[in-house]
């Protein structure tokens, strides 16, 4: 859609809010809707309006978006009247009024939401037309709906074992009261209501408080015991005559052995929940006038005002959930269906499965094995930790606790601006346990890189603030801050996931990235889902972040520009050699100041660093004095290049499997633009540049490719979003779609070097970069042991308790050679590999191939050649006899 036409919409609306008591966009239109205004449309498009009381002005806008889909559209699969509600639905949410909620236009065209909402995006798919606002709309919704959806699968597994079912159905009147009690408290404490742990713990606060009340006879067995020993009701009445005088009513009582059992019961954290009981569930308890009551809460007491919070959000009645309404249900899938992982037969007593890994079980392992990781991690740091903050030049002790008690102050009054104002206290929370991971992964990565320059490190404010940062994300991402920020839209302002952390502390994402890989590589108990989300925060940042008004990569820019030709970030000749991972934290932070230290060449091994700072300071004595190299720079450059030529080799998979030959062409004019136009990134998108790159040249090859086409296919890739080619930034503060910025920018900018790919000598081609696999799967990643076909080793992890990441069917920890023996013995290992070498040296000549050292401490992604010799047997041979 036009942006006129999009803002517009917007314009019309500026200032409502979503409520039912917001007015039309036209104060002067009637809100009922009229029907002698609207003849020349179909009546019973006519009586749908009608009945969703929609405004004259929507119900004409949205009959003019059908017209538009029918002329768009080459077949009408769906109904007409489904198709009316999707655009109705589009109008509505563009032009931000109330006229009726996500549930009753649901209702009103028969769907669910899941059919609903790939109704509304095929749309999209046809036209182009959806805006940014509309889909922002969606996914919010969408995951709202899949949290409510879990929770409530979750409440009715959990009640049915905690209820007992009696014959007049009493225990589901209970059940009813309870859940829309949750909703309330939902609604009422949380900011976000996709947040899908906390939400998790107000609903086991409710459950507790509808137990204690319970009467006894409809408890399980478990339950009943635990609420026997709650203290009697004339000690509760008791205390509540004692606190009439007060001014404010008294915090309920928790019944901690109760809700200790719910919690154990359901893996989730008892002082977490507790802290939520006091500190969000009480408050919302006194607006209700519950918590001086012991009255049994019935579901009229609440049922009203969870109608007007439901109008007022204008989404989901999620009351339809315990109704099993057909608008919320999901289609099931046959088991027959889902697909497995191949097994071997096996007897029937170890056929034994897992536990499903649901949504809420699978955030509750998390967060179980991230405290669990973090058990021996104090919120100081370590006496080892101390020792090498006292051997710096500047001890930077007092520094470090003075930001983290600012940043603490920030974080946890920003996350209770966005989660909710009684969030705070959860907010200090999760910043104690970033707090320890920080200082876990900060001890861990000194260890590992003993270099001469850590003193420097540990008074930069920098790296302390992104390390900090990322323990952080770690910690947010395991609460279910896995989806990424950034699509526009309303939820912005209570969106935390990332990048929300870098605004909290005020980061540069440039400063960010620098510690994301020395992160991975310093901490090998991170889940592959925190790592596989930390890759995606890194890539984010490649792709946008980074390239922001005022983003210090635009100044390294320029001084490595500024430098000459031998300075530029990254060399096309360098694509086919292989990405190193050998660099440490501060060969990113302190580049350039570190005199002649650079990323160390590809045909070098990794040595120590001690080794290339002491060689260092005689590189520069023989040079011409120039700018001195980023090393931050040029790895970004050379990880920038791969995402890009990974991403674009995909989208020709996509549209020119015919034209295998524009593929290395597209490449050469896209990486020169990164190269050499690299102020076209500037608050733009990697991809704006790829799919502009693929139009010009197969403009100029004259092949028949539209950009309609290629954003079709474009959306049919990972981590994609439609703000990309619809909100494309033209001149300062001005945006517009994709093909206006090809052709008032790009072409403008590059039209002479396009040209050039049309004429009989056309540029040289760039280099296809090498596309290694991820360089952040070596911490889970067994590694084969040289001349052998079966065995795998991997970094030893800490066992955890959970059940659900015990050894499957048998629950039982399995680890094999764990007690090996002290690090004597893996000396030894070492000293017998490199004897190894050094005769393979004398049996194959001077360019022997040399056996790679078995790496313990998973600080690298070195797998084994495969090659098999005798010396290879006679190593594995005294590893057997070693460890018996």
């Amino acid at each position: 859609m036009p942006p006129k036409k999009r803002n517009s919409g917007t314009t019309q609306s500026k200032g409502l809010k979503p409520s039912t008591e917001s007015a039309p966009p036209d104060k002067k239109e009637s809100p009922e809707l009229s029907l002698k205004k609207h003849r020349d449309k179909d009546a019973e498009f006519v009586t749908l309006c009608k009945s969703l009381h929609v405004t004259d002005l929507v119900c004409d806008r949205a009959w003019t978006l059908w017209k538009n889909v029918q002329e768009s559209m080459d077949e009408v699969t769906d109904s007409q009247k489904r198709l009316w509600g999707a655009c109705l639905f589009v109008i509505e949410t563009d032009m931000d009024v109330a006229c009726f909620t996500l549930t009753q236009v649901l209702k009103a065209v028969s769907l669910n939401v899941k059919q609903f909402m790939a109704l509304v995006r095929k749309l999209d798919v046809n036209m182009d037309t959806i805006s940014t606002k509309v889909n922002s709309a969606l996914t919010r919704l969408e995951k709202k709906y899949d949290v409510t959806l879990a929770l409530y699968q979750r409440f009715e597994k959990t009640c049915k074992k905690i209820f007992a079912l009696v014959s007049d159905g009493k225990e589901r009147e209970i059940m009813r009261s309870c859940w829309t009690m949750f909703l309330l408290a939902k609604g009422r404490v949380l900011q976000m209501e996709d947040d899908l742990v906390i939400s998790f713990q107000l609903l086991l606060c409710t459950l507790e408080l509808f137990i204690k009340r319970c009467p006894p006879d409809l408890l399980q067995p478990l339950y009943k015991s635990a609420i026997s020993k709650v203290q009697s009701p004339p000690t509760r009445a008791s205390r509540r005559n004692q606190s009439k005088a007060k001014s404010r009513p008294p915090e309920p009582e928790v019944d901690v052995q109760l809700l200790e059992t719910l919690c154990k019961e359901n893996e989730c954290n008892a002082e977490e929940v507790k802290n939520v009981y006091q500190t969000s569930f009480s408050a919302f308890l006194d607006s209700l006038d519950l918590s001086r009551s012991q009255d049994f809460p019935q579901v009229n007491d609440f049922d009203q005002q969870y109608e007007e919070h439901y109008l007022k959000s204008r989404d989901i009645d999620g009351r339809l959930f315990f109704d099993g309404d057909e608008t919320v249900l999901v289609p099931k899938v046959e088991i027959s269906q889902v697909e497995r992982t191949p097994k071997k037969n096996l007897p029937d007593e170890d056929t034994a499965l897992i536990p499903p890994q649901t949504p809420i079980r699978a955030a509750m392992t998390s967060i179980q094995q991230l405290r669990g990781d973090l058990i021996s991690t104090g919120d100081q740091p370590s006496t080892n930790l101390a020792t090498y903050f006292k051997n710096c030049t500047v001890d930077p002790t007092q520094d470090v606790v003075k930001r983290l008690e600012t940043l603490g102050q920030t974080f946890s009054q920003r996350f209770g601006q966005a989660v909710g104002p009684r969030c705070v206290i959860l907010g200090k929370q999760r910043f104690t346990l970033g707090v320890r991971l920080y200082y876990k992964v900060m001890e861990a990565m000194l260890e590992s890189s003993h270099d001469l320059y850590s003193s420097k490190l540990l008074n930069d404010s920098t790296f302390h603030t992104s390390l900090l940062a990322c323990a952080l994300e770690v910690v947010m991402a395991t609460y279910g801050g896995y989806s990424h920020g950034g699509g526009g839209g309303d939820t912005a302002e209570t969106d935390v996931c990332f990048p929300w952390i870098l605004d909290v502390f005020s980061l540069a994402a440039f400063d960010f990235y620098k510690v994301i890989e020395s992160f991975i590589k310093a901490d090998p108990t991170l889940s592959k889902d925190i790592v596989k989300h930390l890759e995606t925060c890194e890539n984010l940042i490649m792709e946008r972040i980074a390239w922001r008004t005022g983003s210090p990569l635009f100044e390294l820019l320029k001084q490595e520009h500024e430098g000459g030709a031998a300075e530029q970030v990254e060399t096309p000749a360098s694509f086919s050699q292989p990405l190193q991972h050998n660099h440490t934290a501060a060969d990113l932070y302190l580049s350039p100041m570190r005199p002649g230290l650079r990323v160390l060449p590809h045909e070098s091994t990794a040595t120590a660093s001690s080794q290339a700072s002491s060689q260092a300071p005689a590189q520069p004595a023989s040079q011409t004095p120039r700018h001195r190299k980023s090393n931050s720079l040029s790895l970004f450059y050379k990880k920038l290049y791969r995402l890009a030529y990974t991403r674009l080799k995909m989208l020709c998979s996509y549209l020119l499997s015919s034209h295998p030959e524009l593929e290395p062409i597209i490449w050469t004019l896209f990486q020169h633009t990164l190269q050499h136009e690299y102020e076209l990134m500037r608050d733009r998108h990697l991809d704006q540049l790829m799919m502009s790159a693929m139009y010009a040249i197969c403009k100029v090859k004259s092949v028949d490719l539209r950009f309609k086409t290629i954003v079709t296919a474009y959306k049919n890739m990972p981590n994609t979003n439609q703000e990309t080619f619809k909100h494309v930034l033209i001149t300062e503060g001005h945006y517009d779609s994709i093909i206006v910025f090809y052709n008032q920018v790009f072409m403008q900018r590059l039209k002479t070097n396009i040209l050039q790919y049309a004429s009989t000598r056309p540029p040289t081609l760039s280099p296809i970069p090498q596309i290694p696999r991820s360089p952040y799967k070596f911490p889970n990643s067994p590694l084969r042991v040289p001349g052998s076909n079966n065995v795998y080793i991997s970094p030893l992890k800490s066992p955890r308790m959970s059940p659900g990441i015990m050894t499957p069917r048998t629950r039982m920890l399995v680890s094999i050679g764990e007690s090996f023996g002290l690090s004597g013995r893996f000396q030894k290992i070492n000293q017998m590999v490199n004897s190894s070498s050094c005769k393979r040296a004398l049996d194959l000549g001077p360019s022997p191939k040399p056996l790679k050292r078995l790496r313990f401490d998973g600080d690298g992604q070195d797998e084994a050649d495969g090659s098999k010799s005798g010396g290879d047997s006679t190593l594995i041979q005294k590893l057997a006899e070693m460890s018996k």
